[in-house]
């Protein structure tokens, strides 16, 4: 059996190491979900993975063990918001690994615009700004279920949770005035200045009336 003390990996890594197409597209998704590296990526690679081989299995089996195993995969990944009520066993090999991470509770917080962008989303998970319910989550590869996706919330004891904090992010209605004052004040700039310079054309004008006069 082993040492209980000793976890085993819960991922696999790639099979080539080098694979440009590969690298890319996992660089551009550590990017867009800001995930920490890309053991957080192999470990939701791994759990897809299985659910498909679970799928492809049942799909060749027949009986009603294969039907009873059938409907528990699809409730469980009903549970978790990857697929629907009339979902057929053969459409689970249609999921791909951004359906997986768009249900982690960092992408979730991000969504929701509890967050001004994924990294910060990111921080008010692990220092624990955010509640799921009444409990608090400190994991961002955490996956929300379907019932708990209307229960993210902050914290009512983190300074966050009051709506003036300087790091929440604003309404839109309040991000356009902001936008409008600043292109009001573009706007008034010029033509301050170009009052300046027609009082200033005015003052030498007179100046050399007066040096004419004398």
């Amino acid at each position: 059996m082993g040492d209980p003390k000793q976890q085993r990996k819960k991922y696999k890594t790639p099979l080539h190491p080098w694979q440009r197409d590969r690298l890319n597209e996992e660089r551009q998704l550590l990017k867009e979900y800001g995930l920490k590296n890309k053991k957080e990526l192999w470990k939701f690679e791994s759990l897809l993975r299985k659910f498909k081989s679970q799928a492809k299995s049942l799909i060749a089996s027949s009986g009603e063990q294969a039907e009873k195993e059938g409907k528990q995969l699809l409730d469980r990944l009903y549970r978790l918001n990857l697929v629907n009520k009339d979902t057929k066993i053969e459409d689970v090999l249609g999921l791909s690994l951004r359906n997986v991470l768009d249900r982690r509770l960092q992408t979730m917080v991000f969504n929701q615009k509890l967050a001004r962008t994924i990294k910060q989303a990111r921080q008010f998970v692990v220092h624990g700004h955010i509640l799921i319910g009444n409990k608090k989550v400190n994991i961002p590869g955490y996956i929300v279920l379907r019932d708990e996706e209307t229960k993210i919330n902050f914290n009512p004891r983190s300074s966050i949770a009051n709506e003036e904090h300087p790091e929440r992010l604003k309404d839109e209605s309040v991000k356009q005035e902001i936008k409008k004052e600043k292109k009001t004040e573009t706007k008034e700039k010029p033509k301050k200045e170009e009052k300046k310079e027609k009082v200033e054309e005015k003052k030498k004008d007179t100046k050399k009336e007066e040096v004419k006069k004398k």
